[in-house]
């Protein structure tokens, strides 16, 4: 469900990766955001489009704004 209301972000920073990526992607809708952060998994961290990526990405979308300061990285 779209839900327009306020911000939504993921943020790469959370993850682990070869290239520490510093990359926050931020959009009005879940839709929007979800697309993004698919083109930036693939063409940066060279993940296949699947429906698994899709649903992960879906899992970690927070409302509101990234932080300015990097959250500390999952294991």
């Amino acid at each position: 469900m779209e839900d327009a209301m306020g911000r939504k972000f993921i943020d790469c920073r959370e993850f682990p990766s070869e290239m520490n990526c510093s990359i926050a992607i931020g959009a009005d809708t879940e839709g929007e955001l979800l697309e993004a952060a698919v083109q930036h998994a693939v063409k940066v961290h060279g993940h296949q489009d699947t429906p698994e990526l899709r649903d992960m990405l879906r899992s970690v979308i927070k409302d509101g704004m990234p932080p300015e300061k990097a959250p500390s990285r999952a294991a």
